[in-house]
């Protein structure tokens, strides 16, 4: 068969059409189109749809008649067509958010200081009333009892939590209002929390704590499922890493202030009033900063009946990576709440034994570590999101951060000593400011199903509760057992080794 070649000009060679005269596609595309290029190469999911008389889901039969067509259409038992995570399916403009609306720059820039400052304001009152105004409480109110009250405190709250969080992100995603769908959740929530957590400034009881503590959960969970879930429905692909890095700089920021105001308030009463009042003033701030969220009373939705009502709380199927995320979460943020939750105690009897002025010893040594902790984690947090945004990586550097937690909890237990403590704050400062700075992207990147993510969110959010009880659990059990805290360390470092362990083993983003 004749080829036809042509010489290429000046050079006395042959140019082969179609071979020779190719375009070098890294010149020719910018990094969006190779990225879209680079989605479409990936293996495509598939579902497997039986044949029934009706088919519930409208766009899973839209998409099995598009893969049909004539008489196959007709003869087919079952047909497998792309999955709703399919790459092939996930082609939208990284410009334009899941909600359908391009925003503008500035837009952006006040979505962003929206999760950041009220990421910063919410942790304050929660790390301060946690970490030393709860427990400082309940030493003075029953000694004996004060390790075993926390852990009960963090049990019954995060029973509470875990249904709030799941209950209102639903419910979020299925509210219909003029003020769009997050709105009302986000205000309502801030004020129940405020008020709890206000009147336990007045309890005299444990009992009482533990009640109002609970309330105090509910509201702030009602509260953080739709803000959570915002971050999906509003922020564009393009900007989401670089808005988590924020967000998560707000939370470690404001975890480090929250210990430092904690440390430095002696007056718990009026440590529980303020913090109350931050609270109840939070949602209505949130609302202020971001741009306004748009009326959705028409927006689409199956109409309310006990098998839609059981559909919208069933947990993602066929989704490990969600699963894994979760359980990842969950056991990071358990190794940091055995030190955090029991920081004063820890400082208090581990380093200083427990002596004489002990406790005012503590509260300067753990009012030095959260300055330290709050530079650390702002340099981790404002650098490590950009870059993980530039790399195109999530999955890595979120276990990396694990990495140097567990690190930095060997620190302590290598120097049992303040300078033990100030190595931690470091390096596990460090550490902590890059995974919350990035993890939260991650868990965006991992949603099974857009339209749900309030209540996908919220069920990953659980591990925001459930760690606190299995932190409280450790190192109250460790204590109860071998009466030191000595041995927090090294359990610490196996949890979060495994935390990283499991996010490695998520598939599905790099």
């Amino acid at each position: 068969m004749a080829q036809n070649n042509f010489p290429l000009p000046g050079s006395g060679k042959f140019q082969r059409p179609g071979i020779d005269d190719r375009p070098d596609l890294d010149e020719a595309f910018d990094d969006d189109q190779m990225n879209a290029i680079n989605r479409l190469a990936m293996p495509m999911k598939t579902e497997h749809i039986e044949e029934e008389h009706t088919i519930e889901n409208a766009d899973l039969q839209v998409a099995r008649m598009s893969a049909e067509s004539g008489t196959a259409a007709v003869a087919a038992v079952a047909t497998e067509v792309p999955g709703t995570d399919s790459a092939f399916l996930d082609l939208r403009d990284p410009m334009v958010s899941p909600d359908g609306h391009r925003p503008s720059k500035m837009e952006v820039i006040r979505l962003g200081i929206g999760f950041t400052l009220t990421a910063f304001l919410g942790a304050i009152p929660w790390l301060a009333m946690n970490s030393v105004l709860l427990p400082d409480l309940l030493q003075r109110i029953d000694f004996s009892s004060k390790d075993a009250m926390i852990s009960l405190i963090s049990s019954a709250g995060a029973i509470v939590a875990l249904l709030s969080n799941v209950i209102f992100g639903t419910f979020s995603d299925l509210t219909r209002s003029r003020f769009g769908r997050r709105t009302p959740w986000i205000i309502s929530g801030g004020l129940i929390a405020g008020a709890s957590v206000a009147l336990i400034s007045l309890a005299t009881n444990a009992w009482a704590v533990v009640i109002l503590m609970c309330l105090a959960q509910l509201g702030y969970n009602m509260m953080l499922a739709p803000f959570v879930a915002t971050m999906s429905d509003r922020v564009p692909d393009k900007y989401r890493g670089t808005v988590s890095a924020f967000y998560g700089a707000g939370i470690t920021t404001g975890q480090t202030m929250g210990t430092l105001v904690g440390s430095v308030i002696t007056n718990t009463s009026l440590g529980f009033a303020l913090g109350g009042a931050v609270f109840a003033l939070l949602g209505f701030i949130t609302i202020a900063i971001w741009p306004r969220e748009k009326d959705n009373k028409n927006q689409p939705r199956e109409e309310f009946s006990p098998s839609m009502i059981a559909k919208a709380f069933r947990p993602p199927r066929n989704a490990p990576d969600f699963y894994l995320a979760l359980v990842g979460r969950t056991l990071m943020m358990a190794g940091y709440f055995m030190i955090s939750s029991y920081q004063l105690y820890i400082v208090q009897y581990y380093i200083f034994g427990g002596s004489e002025g002990s406790n005012s010893s503590a509260r300067r040594v753990i009012a030095v570590m959260s300055t330290i902790t709050l530079v650390v984690s702002l340099v981790a947090a404002f650098v490590s999101g950009p870059i993980a945004d530039y790399i195109g990586k999530r999955k890595l550097p979120v276990a990396l951060a694990s990495c140097l937690f567990a690190a930095g909890a060997a620190m302590p237990w290598i120097f049992p000593n303040q300078w033990g403590m100030y190595a931690f704050s470091v390096i596990a400062g460090f550490g902590y400011g890059v995974y919350n700075a990035i993890d939260q992207a991650l868990n965006v990147a991992i949603l099974p199903n857009p339209d749900e993510a309030g209540k996908d969110l919220g069920i990953l959010n659980l591990a925001n509760t459930i760690c606190t009880v299995l932190g409280s659990v450790f190192t109250a059990g460790i204590f109860m057992i071998f009466h030191s805290y000595a041995l927090v360390f090294p359990v610490c470092i196996v949890v979060v080794l495994l935390a990283a362990f499991i996010i490695m083993q998520i598939k599905g983003v790099e």
